[in-house]
C-alpha cells in the first residue's frame, strides 16, 4: 500500500479523520512515507512527524486515484486527476504538514 495509518479504507480515511472527504495522505519530511494523518504517523513511528520542505514535488497523495500532488495541486481543494474533493478544514492543519 502506498499509504500508512491506523484503521484505514482503501482511500486512506483513518480513525482519526473519516470523513467522505478525507481522502489525502500526506508525506513526512523525516522517513518520506506517505501517512493519512499525523496522529497516525507518531502512533506508529519513533520520530514525530515532521512537514515537507517546500521544495518537495510530491507532498500528498490522492487517496481515490493514488496520484502524487504537489503542493499546489492539493490547494486546489480537488485533485486535478480524479475531481475528488478534499476536506477544506484540513488547512486548519497546513503548518504541520508543509512548511
Amino acid at each position: 500500500m502506498l499509504f500508512q495509518g491506523i484503521g484505514l479504507d482503501q482511500q486512506s480515511r483513518c480513525c482519526h479523520y473519516h470523513s467522505a472527504l478525507d481522502i489525502v495522505s500526506l508525506k513526512c519530511g523525516m522517513c518520506q512515507a506517505y501517512y493519512a494523518c499525523y496522529k497516525c504517523h507518531d502512533a506508529m513511528e519513533t520520530h514525530s512527524f515532521e512537514p515537507t520542505r517546500a521544495s518537495e514535488p510530491f507532498p500528498v497523495l490522492c487517496g481515490v486515484c493514488l496520484r502524487f500532488l504537489s503542493l499546489s495541486d492539493y490547494k486546489s481543494s480537488a485533485c486535478p486527476y480524479c475531481q475528488s474533493a478534499f476536506n477544506p478544514n484540513c488547512q486548519r492543519h497546513a503548518n504541520i504538514y508543509f512548511t
